[in-house]
């Protein structure tokens, strides 16, 4: 185990902490195209759940201020998947308007979120193409293919890591936000690659920004080992979801992130939803959760899993 790594067992004494009034309730989906159904969602005495279909940046403008207490969230990492929906984020031609879009949608989610509320940022990094238009599949991890691909952004080399995570996490502070901790997502049982003149990454970050100088933050609903501060390497292992055929993360990943960041009762958000994990996570802690995304058909695994028909932690 790295040095200051936390086991993830730690994690999981947190759920066994609060109750779950919102659990059994089921989750909702609405549409981007019928916003006044959304206000629902956000009276002192709403108690329901929901899944928005929809272009985040768009649903999110309909939302009133400061109603959330946390987002936790995986955007689609540049130049790693097509996704094969109109509007979609991940394969702008340039670098920079990766970042804008998701500054763009970022911006409104410290809008909706109060002012002591944080986000939870997972993103991964990427290579560059080295001029090429396509990936062809690794033998080890095949669904790394992409039949169209960004070009080689304007500065670097064939072969070089972008650094996408820290691109976006500076200009997130540069636009307001407190940058307050970059957490190691190291796995375990990462995805094997074939190259053979660097090492296998097995890491993600997670970044920590809360929208103000005090905010929320519950250090002893997780505790690491001998009862000490949770540490910043987090060792937890990836968890294929079968009825999704992209990438998810583990509840394993989320589980901290609202221990420390939120109390039962909650709302919680994550603009992308894909299959579903965050929402999962937060209706088995006792919060309540609104999650947004553009792919109709992931709304529909989401959906279907928050809702039962395919639970599985």
């Amino acid at each position: 185990m790295a040095v200051g790594a936390e086991k993830i067992d730690p994690h999981r004494k947190a759920i066994s902490q609060f109750a779950l009034p919102f659990a059994a309730q089921r989750v909702h989906v609405l549409t981007q195209d019928v916003p006044e159904q959304f206000g629902s969602l956000f009276g002192k005495s709403a108690t329901e759940s929901a899944l928005i279909v929809g272009d985040s940046k768009k649903v999110l403008a309909e939302l009133p201020d400061q109603v959330f207490q946390t987002c936790v969230t995986s955007p689609p990492y540049w130049s790693l998947r097509n996704y094969n929906i109109p509007g979609q984020i991940g394969l702008e031609f340039a670098l920079e308007d990766y970042v804008t879009s998701l500054l763009e949608v970022l911006e409104q989610v410290r809008r909706v979120l109060k002012d002591n509320g944080t986000l939870w940022l997972n993103i991964g990094d990427s290579y560059t193409s080295g001029g090429r238009t396509w990936r062809a599949p690794d033998k080890k991890n095949p669904v790394r293919a992409m039949d169209i691909r960004p070009p080689t952004p304007k500065g670097l080399k064939p072969k070089d890591l972008i650094g996408v995570p820290w691109r976006l996490a500076f200009a997130l502070q540069s636009a307001g936000w407190f940058l307050r901790a970059d957490l190691i997502w190291n796995k375990p049982n990462c995805q094997p690659e074939s190259v053979k003149d660097r090492p296998t990454r097995s890491h993600e970050y997670v970044f920590l920004f809360s929208k103000s100088e005090r905010y929320l933050y519950d250090g002893g609903a997780v505790r690491g080992p001998n009862n000490r501060n949770l540490r910043t390497v987090w060792n937890i292992h990836t968890r294929a979801y079968r009825h999704a055929h992209f990438a998810t993360f583990p509840t394993g990943l989320v589980e901290p992130c609202l221990a420390v960041g939120s109390r039962s009762g909650d709302l919680v958000l994550d603009p992308f939803v894909g299959s579903g994990t965050t929402g999962l996570v937060a209706l088995r802690m006792g919060r309540r959760f609104v999650g947004i995304e553009l792919n109709p058909d992931y709304v529909d695994i989401a959906e279907r899993r928050l809702n039962g028909a395919f639970v599985r932690g």
